[in-house]
């Protein structure tokens, strides 16, 4: 009993996550790093089958049964495990055989953070290189559209004949038109003004707005979490920031014509351990918009936040674009899951000051 329990404890002290079967495939321990890491508690699931806890396929339990049976060692590297609560994994696990048990060791490797954290940074590069080739192209074409108004200007001044003016303003309506959208592409230029916001108080004036604009024709529907506390930022950039986001899904429902049907559900959470980056976040509020329109196609899913990108036939592709440079200037995170009947954008943003590290950047 003694060399059990030095076993357990010698188990429990590693942050890999350990589970130990036995030829059957039911549970006989799980160290702590393992009940993290599959939502359960190893006093509820021991003697239970592993599938109980965690399903990859038949086929994968054939496998561990085979391994069992012939003391094979074998790794698996990037397969998907269903939790019993519904959630999904990406993992690398080694299976070590237990001569002495006729059992199995399982050292499971998570790969989801890893995954998220270079997908993040490959899509912060891939932005980043985007904005300054937009601030590029603006300043290369604003420059000529002032040039082109002002002729306009004084041409129309020396025309003989008044109905030619017609002409002269369309040229003057339309360089005023290129000029608002390359500053829409350059997005805001103001610093961030730093202080304690109530997420809420946010979310409800986006409401206020997104009401007046469809004339209490849409379903708005709240989820909140009155515990999250204020967080560090910049009140009207994140009020624009969601805004953006809203009206997107309130587009999208109405181009659809699903505008009477619609339902559009402003959801918070607090997430606990959370990476954004590089960066671990004890505690972050996590704000999500949430509409059942028809989805944005699975192709430009992870395109969705680059300009000049959009999913619905008469968008911008800017609006998305704005929000996520926003987001990222709080040191947050947009991401976007979708499917027919179901669109999510979640914003993620930190609960500690990183005002410091922000302008470093």
């Amino acid at each position: 009993m003694a060399s059990d329990a030095n076993f357990k404890q010698l188990l429990d002290s590693l942050n890999t996550a350990v589970l130990v079967v036995d030829g059957g495939l039911c549970l006989r321990h799980l160290n702590s790093a393992a009940e993290m890491l599959l939502e359960v508690s190893s006093a509820q699931v021991t003697g239970t089958p592993i599938e109980r806890s965690f399903y990859e396929s038949d086929a994968a339990l054939e496998t561990l049964r085979e391994a069992a049976a012939a003391m094979r060692t074998y790794t698996k590297r990037r397969t998907q495990w269903q939790l019993h609560n519904g959630h999904t994994l990406t993992v690398d696990y080694s299976v070590t055989p237990i001569s002495d048990q006729g059992g199995l060791l399982i050292e499971v490797q998570p790969l989801d953070r890893l995954l998220r954290i270079s997908r993040e940074e490959a899509l912060s590069s891939a932005q980043e290189t985007t904005r300054n080739l937009v601030r590029s192209m603006a300043h290369e074409i604003k420059n000529p559209l002032g040039g082109i108004r002002g002729a306009a200007q004084l041409l129309a001044r020396e025309l003989p004949n008044q109905a030619l003016e017609e002409y002269t303003r369309i040229i003057i309506d339309e360089a005023d038109r290129l000029r608002k959208l390359v500053d829409k592409m350059l997005g805001p230029r103001q610093p961030l003004q730093w202080e304690p916001v109530n997420v809420h108080e946010v979310l409800e004036r986006v409401a206020t707005v997104v009401n007046a604009e469809c004339a209490g024709n849409l379903r708005l529907e709240r989820d909140y979490d009155p515990s999250i506390p204020d967080l560090p930022g910049d009140k009207e950039q994140l009020i624009q920031a969601v805004l953006n986001i809203v009206r997107n899904a309130l587009q999208a429902l109405r181009e659809a014509d699903m505008l009477e049907d619609g339902c559009i559900t402003l959801q918070t959470r607090v997430q606990r351990q959370f990476t954004i980056g590089r960066h671990h976040h004890p505690l972050v509020g996590r704000i999500t918009v949430i509409d059942n329109g028809p989805g944005i196609p699975a192709k430009l899913v992870k395109d969705i936040f680059y300009p000049m990108i959009s999913g619905r036939a008469e968008g911008t592709g800017l609006g998305l674009a704005i929000s996520q440079q926003l987001v990222n200037q709080h040191c947050g995170l947009i991401e976007c899951e979708s499917r027919p009947g179901c669109t999510a954008f979640s914003i993620y943003l930190p609960l500690e000051h990183l005002q410091s590290e922000q302008q470093d950047a």
